[in-house]
C-alpha cells in the first residue's frame, strides 16, 4: 500500500482559564515552557520529526503571540508544498466563534477539501510529550479504523478530567466516557483508567461526515464529548496504546511520558520534571529534537557578584542571555535574559524571559511572568496569606506573578 497523504490539524483555540494569569494575554499553547520553548513547540516538533509537514493550527482566543511565534519559527520549504499555518476563526458558516473542537473542524472543512488528504491527524496543541506519529498512523491504517484515539493510563482521580476509554476486542473501543465523575477503571487495575490524550487520527471521509451536521438539532460541537462517542457507537473507533510508541534516542524511563499542562500546578510539575539528574522527560535528545526560535543572545553566564559574592547554581536550566552574578539558583528555570543579582535566592521556581531578581531577594516555588522586576530584599513564596493578597496562589501553593507586575 502506498503511504497515505496526511494533513495535520492542531487545536489551539481554547481559553486556558485554569492557567490564569499566565493566559491573561496569550493563548495557552504560547505559554513559555522549559525556558527556551513554547508549549506548542512540542507537538509541532513531533510532527516535524515524524515528517508530517502539512500543518494548520486553529486559533481563536488571544492568539497574537501564538501567531507571531509560529510565523517567526515554523517555516518549512514551500517548494515541496509543506507549511505550518495559523488559521483564526473565519466565521465561514455564520457570525459566531468556534462552539467547540468539532465545530472548529467543521468551520474549516475547506482546508481539508483543498488538501484532499487520506488521513487527518487532529491533535491538541498544549501537551508535553514525544511521539512518533507515524506509528499511530500505521496502527490506524492496519486496523481499518474510522478514528484512532491515543490513550495512556492515569490515576482514577485524574481520569475525571479526561475522556476515559473502555477497551473492547482487539483495539476496538467498547465505550467512551467524557469527563465522567465515576470513570470505569482498567481491567485488572482498579486504581487506574485508560484516558484519551486528545490526539486523534481520522480517516478523512469519517471525519468530514461526522462533523457535518445533517440538521440544526444534531450538530456535534466537541470531539471528545460528541464525535468519539458517536463513532464508538458505530463501531469504527479504535484505541492506540501510547506506551508502545518508541522514539529514537529515548530512554526507557521516558516511555509513555505525557503531561497535560492545563493547570498552574500541572504546568509547574511538568517543568520540574526537566530538572532531575535522570529526567523522565529529557530535552537533550539529538535524535528527536524540540525545535523553537532562538534569539541571537550570548551564552548564559555565572559569575561572582559585584563585591565578590559567590554564585551557586544546581539542578537548574540557564537559558541563553541569562546571568547569575553572586546569586543562588537551585532547582529552577531561568529563561532567556533573566538576571539574578548578588545574594538573591531562587529555589524551585520558573523565571520567564526578562525577569530581574534584585540583590538579596528570595523567591521560592514561584512562576514569574515576563519582565517582572523583583525588588532587592523582597520575599515571595514564604507567607501564603501575604502572597495571596498580591498574587495568584495555586491549590498546591505555587505563587504566580503576572506579566509586567510592578506594584510591590
Amino acid at each position: 500500500m502506498s503511504e497515505p497523504k496526511v494533513l495535520v490539524i492542531l487545536l489551539a483555540g481554547g481559553e486556558g482559564k485554569r492557567m490564569l494569569p499566565l493566559t491573561a494575554d496569550r493563548a495557552k499553547p504560547a505559554v513559555p515552557f522549559g525556558g527556551s520553548y513554547r508549549i506548542i513547540d512540542f507537538v509541532l516538533s513531533n510532527f516535524a520529526n515524524s515528517r508530517y509537514l502539512k500543518i494548520v493550527v486553529l486559533t481563536q482566543y488571544k492568539s497574537h503571540s501564538l501567531d507571531r511565534h509560529i510565523s517567526a519559527t515554523w517555516r518549512f520549504s514551500s517548494l515541496l508544498g509543506n507549511y505550518v499555518t495559523p488559521v483564526p476563526a473565519q466565521m465561514r458558516h455564520g457570525p459566531h466563534w468556534f462552539a467547540g473542537s468539532a465545530d472548529a473542524i467543521y468551520q474549516n472543512l475547506n482546508l481539508i477539501g483543498d488538501e484532499t488528504p487520506d488521513i487527518v491527524c487532529v491533535f491538541g496543541a498544549d501537551h508535553i510529550y514525544r511521539m512518533d506519529v507515524r506509528q499511530m498512523v500505521d496502527h490506524h491504517v492496519f486496523t481499518g479504523a474510522g478514528v484512532t484515539v491515543a490513550a495512556i493510563p492515569v490515576s482514577l482521580e485524574a481520569a475525571k478530567s479526561f475522556g476515559v476509554i473502555e477497551s473492547g476486542r482487539g483495539s476496538r473501543i467498547k465505550a467512551f466516557h467524557e469527563k465522567s465523575t465515576n470513570p470505569p477503571t482498567m481491567a485488572g487495575d482498579p486504581t487506574r483508567c485508560l484516558a484519551s490524550m486528545g490526539n486523534y487520527v481520522f480517516t478523512t471521509e469519517t471525519l468530514v461526515d461526522i462533523v457535518t451536521p445533517a440538521g440544526q438539532d444534531d450538530a456535534y460541537t466537541d470531539v471528545g464529548a460528541h464525535i468519539i462517542p458517536a463513532l464508538t457507537a458505530s463501531g469504527v473507533a479504535h484505541v492506540y496504546d501510547f506506551s508502545t510508541n518508541v522514539v529514537p534516542g529515548q530512554h526507557d524511563r521516558e516511555l509513555g511520558y505525557w503531561r497535560d499542562v492545563g493547570t498552574i500546578d500541572s504546568y509547574f510539575d511538568a517543568n520540574m520534571d526537566l530538572l532531575s539528574p535522570l529526567p523522565v522527560f529529557d530535552l537533550y535528545n539529538p535524535k528527536w529534537p524540540v525545535f523553537t526560535n532562538h534569539d541571537p543572545l550570548p551564552p548564559a553566564k555565572v559569575s561572582r557578584g559585584e563585591n565578590g559574592e559567590m554564585s551557586f547554581v544546581d539542578g537548574s536550566l540557564l537559558c541563553a542571555g541569562s546571568i547569575v552574578s553572586g546569586g543562588h539558583v537551585e532547582r529552577s528555570i531561568a529563561s532567556p535574559g533573566v538576571r539574578v543579582h548578588h545574594d538573591a535566592e531562587v529555589t524551585d521556581s520558573i523565571l520567564f524571559p526578562g525577569v530581574r531578581i534584585g540583590a538579596g531577594a528570595c523567591v521560592r516555588r514561584c512562576i514569574i511572568d515576563k519582565n517582572v522586576q523583583v525588588p532587592p530584599g523582597a520575599q515571595v513564596g514564604f507567607d501564603r496569606a501575604a502572597d495571596a493578597d498580591r498574587f495568584t496562589v495555586s491549590d498546591h501553593g505555587i505563587v504566580v506573578i503576572e506579566k509586567d507586575f510592578s506594584t510591590w
